[in-house]
């Protein structure tokens, strides 16, 4: 779980400018803030002299090249010529005939590979299922739970369902909502790989138990005095000796503590702007589902216009910074800041509903979360950090629906900071990497595999954007990098993750034939044989040597340290523990990565517009 037992604490305090990275020779080198004003050689790779598009490709040789040719038969040489141009339209014809005819992509063992892994790592979402589960749910060793939630003697209201974040008992709005968005994200944009494999109507199972849940957490106002209501956490883990969802290694299934309930305000920006995008998102996945969708984009509209006003009795905040909102949740999910969680969520209610309201929100506020990132965070996608997925989405909108006026500057800086972002992935001087070639984006932290697996997921989307249209890659600064570029480091961070790493072991359970068997969650560690296990059992199963009885399928630890080792050790979550959030990056990973559909021709298995259905704006030019 992410920091809680063992794991170093987010920073707090305002960052510089400066993201400081230190190169080989000992240099500091400027943040990807600054790099829009200064010209970096990362020394990628040879700069071509060539354009970047496919279509501008200057010939190889000089147009006029001087053979001094001499002509002593004028008849073999008009047979020459005659038998040189037959062969030259016949291999035009052929090539032609190619062209139009559809391609073909057939499915090899990798992309086979990866079909499996997609179907384990959606399968964690439904161990982690709190609630009245469905006959059909996955998981055999797991039954209803949390029945509950929602009622205690302070609070009285339905907040039963949802997922329990990670080997422990709570259900986290926060990473719950992240999930929920990124779940949907990939669905908008890869509906049809996830279709081709079996798994679409899997995956939009998975996103309707997470929003049917987000929507009992938003109360909106009856009338203007009354206050918007979010819940934040059920359960808690606050250090105290009382039984709880920490203290207790117990199954979900016998809780019979209290479990409290944090409530917030509409000040609880962040929150309210993650929970927005979730809305927004899962809305599009929805479209033929016409009043579920329009009630997702009611809400999204309603907790906006809420979250948005900033008065004397309406401030702005992170949900953490209050004690009652998200006290609780502080050692967990730390919120840093809350303009890029609003900026996300005014994108996504935009591509919703067309109302242009929503992207001039988000695009005259982008640049100010910039100023908002910490250091520590940049080029990072997480529950924490959205202000890398918000360049990617503005960038998008850019590339396939531009808007013109007034959103020029707002896009160029998008595409600016996302072209900055690839080559700070690519280049291995602003970020470094294990000796094994794990990316380490945040390497203080811990649990280095959610990073990664967001870090490919970006990387394959900005190539698959670039492929569509026809373009072998982009630049920053004199740095050039290709299509190819990204998708070899998108594939090498997955590569890692599923097996290819100096432990030979995949960090994915249940994939291949070394994975951990002794993670760190209650309902794995414990015997599914029809009895009740209390609280003061709890520690038998926590330090037991034997591996998990029941198979966490799907699941992806948080994996080894900055040297590559990793400990299969139960006692040791900054190891062993999976989160619902860390799951949601990786499935977003896999499907960017998997081959299209066999059917599909040019579009590499992603949906080009299909995010902006609702989108029909003329830009206003007063």
């Amino acid at each position: 779980m992410p920091h809680s037992l063992g794991s170093p604490s987010q920073t707090s305090a305002s960052d510089a400018d400066y993201f400081p990275s230190v190169s080989v020779g000992g240099r500091l080198l400027p943040a990807p803030s600054r790099w829009n004003s200064i010209e970096v050689d990362f020394d990628l790779f040879p700069r071509p002299q060539i354009p970047l598009g496919y279509d501008s490709l200057p010939s190889r040789f000089s147009k006029s090249v001087d053979f001094n040719l001499t002509i002593t038969d004028k008849k073999y040489f008009k047979r020459f010529i005659y038998v040189i141009s037959s062969a030259f339209l016949l291999i035009s014809f052929i090539l032609l005939l190619l062209h139009f005819l559809p391609h073909k992509h057939h499915h090899h063992g990798s992309s086979k590979n990866l079909t499996l892994a997609i179907s384990q790592a959606l399968t964690f979402f439904d161990a982690q299922k709190s609630g009245n589960l469905p006959k059909n749910n996955l998981m055999n060793f797991r039954g209803d739970s949390g029945l509950r939630d929602g009622n205690t003697s302070s609070t009285n209201a339905d907040l039963v369902g949802g997922f329990y974040d990670s080997g422990n008992n709570i259900k986290f709005s926060f990473p719950t909502a992240y999930s929920i968005s990124v779940l949907s994200w990939t669905v908008i944009e890869y509906h049809e790989k996830y279709d081709d494999i079996g798994e679409l109507d899997h995956v939009k199972e998975i996103i309707k138990w997470g929003s049917d849940y987000l929507l009992k957490l938003f109360l909106p106002p009856s009338s203007t005095t009354d206050p918007t209501i979010l819940y934040s956490q059920v359960g808690t883990g606050n250090g105290t000796k009382i039984e709880n969802d920490i203290s207790c290694w117990e199954r979900p299934e016998d809780m019979s503590y209290e479990r409290p309930v944090s409530v917030c305000g509409a000040t609880a920006s962040d929150l309210a702007g993650e929970i927005i995008a979730a809305f927004s998102a899962a809305s599009l996945v929805f479209k033929d589902n016409k009043e579920y969708s329009q009630k997702l984009k009611n809400s999204a509209e309603k907790l906006f216009e809420s979250s948005t006003k900033s008065t004397p009795a309406n401030k702005q905040g992170t949900y953490t910074s209050d004690e009652n909102c998200g006290g609780p949740a502080r050692e967990f999910y730390n919120s840093t800041g809350y303009k890029d969680e609003l900026v996300w969520g005014g994108i996504w209610l935009f591509f919703a509903t067309g109302n242009d309201t929503y992207i001039q929100y988000a695009t005259s506020n982008f640049d100010s979360t910039a100023e908002e990132e910490l250091f520590s965070e940049k080029g990072v996608f997480y529950w924490n950090n959205k202000f890398s997925a918000n360049a990617i989405l503005l960038t998008r909108l850019r590339y396939f629906r531009d808007l013109g006026y007034p959103y020029e500057s707002a896009f160029g800086s998008s595409t600016n900071r996302t072209d900055l972002l690839m080559c700070s992935y690519l280049s291995k001087v602003v970020f470094n990497m294990t000796e094994g070639g794990l990316i380490l984006l945040k390497p203080d932290y811990g649990a280095p595999l959610q990073y990664a697996a967001t870090a490919s997921f970006l990387t394959k989307l900005y190539g698959d954007f670039l492929h569509l249209l026809r373009r072998s890659g982009s630049s920053c600064g004199s740095a050039v990098f290709t299509v190819e570029n990204l998708r070899t480091f998108s594939n090498s961070q997955v590569k890692y993750i599923l097996g290819d790493n100096p432990m030979k072991m995949s960090y994915l359970v249940g994939y291949g034939n070394h994975y951990p068997t002794h993670v760190h969650h209650r309902a794995a560690s414990i015997p599914w044989d029809n009895q009740k296990h209390t609280c003061d059992e709890g520690q038998r199963w926590l330090n037991s040597k034997d591996p998990n009885p029941n198979v966490l399928l799907g699941a992806m630890v948080a994996g080894p340290d900055q040297n590559d080792i990793f400990l299969d050790q139960r006692d040791k979550p900054w190891f062993t523990e999976p989160t619902l959030a860390s799951n949601a990056g990786l499935v977003a990973a896999l499907i960017s990565l998997h081959d299209p559909p066999s059917h599909t021709s040019g579009s590499n298995g992603m949906d080009k517009l299909g995010i902006f259905q609702n989108v029909h704006l003329i830009p206003s030019y007063n």
